[in-house]
């Protein structure tokens, strides 16, 4: 059993690209044991297997090569599966069903498995066999509209972000499930999708929608509903503000020397400083101008109003709060040598996340994890010659 505290799991991971792999990675990293199948030849739409994007979502995995379209490859994968708790994939719905490794084939199997499902835009409705792909999630699912300057049109997340939040939804989806399994005893179908998910990130801006009435707009980077919150100019470049609330409103006005605004009928509060937003943002901008960007970071945060710099990706793994949170970690990789990949932002006292092992190389445990579910050496051998591997 490995250490971990999902060390007691096996997991089998048939995911490509992003989502998916995303889901598993949360898994790999607090410990549990996960399987990837890859099919044999190039790494397809995954691209460059030494690339960094590939060497951040693989770690902690064992990968196997099986052709799932080879009787034998298939035959492989349902003994794999007697063996698993988890079977995580992200194939199109007509796909699974048709390679026979579909919910309903697995859990006649395995009643105990908990398999899990990320698609574009769902198991069902009208658009459940079209492609997925994070960019047409964000358009679809409302990211596009509200993001960039006012009047700038649709602007793209600098991020995966329907991408990501699938995987981790599915991730918690997942660990649900299994939680359940320990009273029922029985194993379930968790669903999510690139569609679901980007809607469910829009958080405050979807229920803007769907309890005010109000269709949010472009605000670019400008919160779009409390008053001051966004970019002001320093001497020396740039940074955030966020003087949310009445109490923090007095205690930024005062410390910036504008304590004048506080009776100023077109500051007294939110919302009227909302309809005055364009006046008070001018009027902000030209006190904090007047010191270095480091000088009101510091002066700001000790008045309890929050401000922090705006980083360029270097400048944050330079930041001496991310060097002592430990997110960049190092692992050893036969080909690269030590590399440095992203971390978990969550941390368990006792049992805490773990990048332990490196990317491994494509079917790397083919041999090792056929053994382990009771093939001998001439199996495997013929599973080889046969083409399955």
């Amino acid at each position: 059993m490995n250490a971990g505290a999902l060390g007691r799991f096996r997991v089998i991971d048939l995911t490509r690209v992003r989502s998916g792999p995303t889901a598993v990675r949360q898994l790999a990293d607090f410990g549990a044991d996960v399987i990837r199948i890859e099919p044999p030849g190039d790494s397809g739409l995954d691209g460059n297997r030494l690339g960094s994007d590939f060497q951040n979502l693989h770690r902690n995995k064992r990968s196997i090569t099986l052709d799932l379209k080879h009787p034998h490859g298939l035959a492989v994968f349902r003994r794999l599966a007697e063996h698993a708790d988890v079977v995580v994939e992200n194939h199109r719905p007509e796909v699974k069903k048709r390679l026979g490794i579909d919910y309903d084939t697995v859990r006649a199997i395995n009643p105990r498995i908990v398999y899990a499902s990320i698609s574009g835009y769902g198991q069902n409705g009208p658009y459940r066999m079209r492609p997925g792909f994070d960019q047409i999630a964000q358009g679809m699912g409302g990211l596009m509209s509200i993001t960039g300057l006012p009047g700038q049109g649709p602007v793209r997340a600098g991020i995966a972000v329907a991408d990501t939040t699938a995987g981790l939804y599915c991730a918690l989806g997942i660990l649900t499930a299994l939680l359940e399994r320990e009273a029922s005893g029985a194993g379930q179908w968790v669903q999510t999708s690139l569609l679901q998910a980007q809607i469910a990130i829009l958080d405050f801006q979807a229920t803007r929608w769907l309890i005010d009435g109000v269709v949010p707009q472009q605000a670019g980077n400008d919160h779009p509903t409390i008053y001051p919150m966004g970019v002001f100019p320093a001497a020396d470049g740039q940074i955030n503000i966020a003087a949310a609330g009445d109490d923090m409103w007095r205690r930024f006005c005062e410390e910036l020397g504008l304590a004048h605004l506080l009776d100023d009928a077109r500051f007294v509060n939110g919302q009227i400083r909302s309809k005055n937003r364009a006046a008070l943002y001018e009027i902000i901008a030209d006190a904090t101008r007047a010191r270095p960007a480091h000088e009101w970071i510091e002066r700001l945060n000790g008045a309890g109003v929050p401000c922090g710099p705006i980083y360029t990706i270097d400048q944050v793994f330079a930041d001496p709060q991310v060097r002592s949170l430990g997110i960049a970690q190092r692992v050893a990789h036969p080909d690269l040598g030590e590399t440095t990949l992203v971390g978990q932002p969550v941390d368990l006292t006792r049992t805490p996340a773990q990048i332990k092992t490196a990317t491994p190389a494509q079917g790397q445990h083919t041999d090792e994890i056929l053994r382990e579910i009771g093939y001998d050496a001439q199996e495997i051998a013929g599973l080889r010659a046969s083409g399955a591997l």
